[in-house]
């Protein structure tokens, strides 16, 4: 790899662009970068298999359409439009028209009077969805850090891939844990797991000089990126059945995965 492929690639610029955070001249740098060198082409693949698994694990559902919400509260109401009243020759034909004009600049002020009230309200219910909206780039912006986070986390070359598969008993389950033994940090998305009758659950467990540590319970309603405990000189990973809230002791009976580490 030359030296100006591999400055490029540790200079950050690719995770930028995948998250949509480069400037236009730093796109045009990228995009060129991985049309031209099939090095940088491989890294963007794999950045981009990496923020999947980061999208996933950060996913919500979507918010309200707050934006919608703000552009029909300020539809155009209809304005009641007035016609002048006709002069009339007879003072009893003016008083009649005069009384008219009035019954109808009342009606017309009390109805003005309503929508200026409602506009007000209106008008309220639009600034509590601005600071909504706010507060929704606010959580956005929070995301999008974490995000990042661990995106770099993912990517670091001391990060070590280990894929988990179901044995016969649990032939679709599969999950992958991330070790980093030098940030000393260990983390396991949990890809698929079979359905368990309501009193079992899946818990995984390091093998540490021959013990059975708990690491904890393995849900499939739960898919996250998370964090699990990291310890030193684990020796491999196993999954087991267990009973509803987990158990002290390892069933190793009922391994249905396990993984060496070394």
């Amino acid at each position: 790899m030359n030296e100006k492929v591999h400055t490029f690639l540790n200079s950050g610029l690719l995770d930028k662009y995948l998250l949509g955070a480069t400037t236009s001249e730093e796109t045009k740098q990228v995009e060129s970068h991985i049309s031209r060198f099939p090095e940088v082409q491989n890294a963007y693949n794999t950045l981009q298999s990496n923020l999947e698994v980061v999208a996933k694990s950060q996913a919500v559902e979507a918010p309200k359409s707050i934006l919608d919400n703000i552009l029909d509260e300020l539809d155009q109401k209809p304005v009641i439009e007035l016609k002048p009243q006709k002069a009339y020759k007879s003072w009893y034909k003016f008083s009649v028209a005069a009384s008219i004009a009035a019954l109808l600049f009342a009606g017309t002020s009390y109805i003005f009077y309503n929508q200026n009230q409602k506009l007000s309200e209106e008008n309220q219910v639009v600034v509590e969805e601005i600071f909504d909206l706010r507060s929704d780039i606010d959580k956005h912006n929070e995301m999008l850090d974490s995000m990042m986070r661990q995106l770099l986390r993912l990517n670091n070359p001391e990060t070590e891939k280990y894929i988990i598969s179901g044995n016969e008993r649990a032939k679709d389950l599969k999950t992958v844990a991330y070790i980093n033994s030098k940030e000393k940090t260990s983390m396991i998305d949990v890809v698929s797991l079979p359905q368990l009758p309501k009193e079992q659950c899946y818990q995984i467990w390091a093998d540490l000089q021959g013990k059975m540590v708990n690491l904890g319970i393995l849900d499939k309603a739960d898919r996250k990126l998370r964090n699990i405990p990291y310890m030193e000189d684990v020796q491999g990973l196993s999954i087991t059945i267990e009973p509803k809230g987990g158990n002290n002791v390892a069933s190793k009976e009922n391994s249905v995965a396990e993984i060496s580490l070394h």
